[in-house]
């Protein structure tokens, strides 16, 4: 067992035996997810609708991904897709279906010293903000957010990791703990909408670059594979897929919103 994963296992072990008693699955997604609310807003809706309840496990798509690998969740709802079907072609989960999107947003000071806020493509983005050598805070956690910044920095044929520990600082944190140093340092950073919505403390950060069609993110529903893993809750775990990619599930996604604003979109 990796160092990274004994604290989540922990957390899951030390249930109380009362709870265990009740119809449940682990759920290994996002911080995005958990963070935003969405989860707060759907799945009792599931419950309601199948008495299964849903422990949701919230880290990063790297950490949640390595958690169903090692068979310690029954389903994963995570944010790269690349990630998801190595995920299934090793073996340690079933066919991955896609669930529902928002986007990806760039924040950063009022003041933007690297003058992206009228910059419609990504790529002239970043590398507008290398170029000035402004303070770009990195999740720099492997999850999905900070994966798909690395490919952006690739298409804007950028290396910032050049410049690790300058202009370029890593948190290795979730996306709140990463928004909350980027305020506190008058930086830039990729977030997902949603968490940014849901984020209280944004201080002088505010939204500056949006809309490119890269900036689609992709979230995905895998039941982890009992071939696999025998113990897994598998058929629960298959009620919840089914339930999530039905269209009562669709809806509660569709009818989520902060001030009036959907924070994900369906695919239906």
């Amino acid at each position: 067992m990796s160092r990274g994963l004994a604290p989540i296992i922990c957390l899951i072990l030390s249930i109380s035996p009362a709870q265990a008693q009740r119809p449940f699955i682990t759920l290994a997604s996002t911080t995005s997810t958990q963070n935003s609310g969405l989860f707060r807003h759907v799945l009792p809706k599931f419950t309601r609708a199948t008495g299964i309840a849903v422990r949701v496990v919230a880290v990063g798509t790297g950490a949640a991904i390595r958690l169903a690998r090692a068979g310690d969740a029954d389903v994963l709802l995570v944010h790269h897709k690349e990630s998801e079907l190595a995920f299934v072609a090793a073996g340690h989960g079933s066919l991955r279906r896609s669930v529902m999107y928002n986007d990806f947003i760039l924040v950063g000071p009022g003041s933007d010293p690297a003058e992206i806020r009228s910059i419609l493509d990504v790529d002239h983005a970043l590398s507008r903000i290398a170029s000035a050598q402004a303070i770009f805070l990195s999740r720099g956690d492997q999850s999905g957010t900070h994966k798909r910044e690395l490919e952006l920095w690739a298409d804007a044929s950028t290396n910032p990791a050049v410049a690790s520990g300058e202009w370029y600082r890593e948190t290795g944190s979730g996306m709140g703990a990463t928004l909350n140093v980027a305020a506190a340092m008058g930086g830039y950073t990729l977030t997902d909408r949603g968490s940014w919505l849901g984020f209280a403390n944004k201080r002088g950060l505010v939204l500056l670059h949006e809309g490119d069609p890269r900036l689609r993110n992709e979230y995905g529903v895998v039941l982890v594979s009992r071939d696999r893993h025998p113990h897994v809750k598998a058929k629960a775990g298959q009620v919840f897929v089914d339930w999530i990619l039905s269209e009562e599930g669709m809806d509660a996604i569709d009818e989520f919103e902060i001030d009036g604003t959907r924070l994900f979109h369906a695919i239906r």
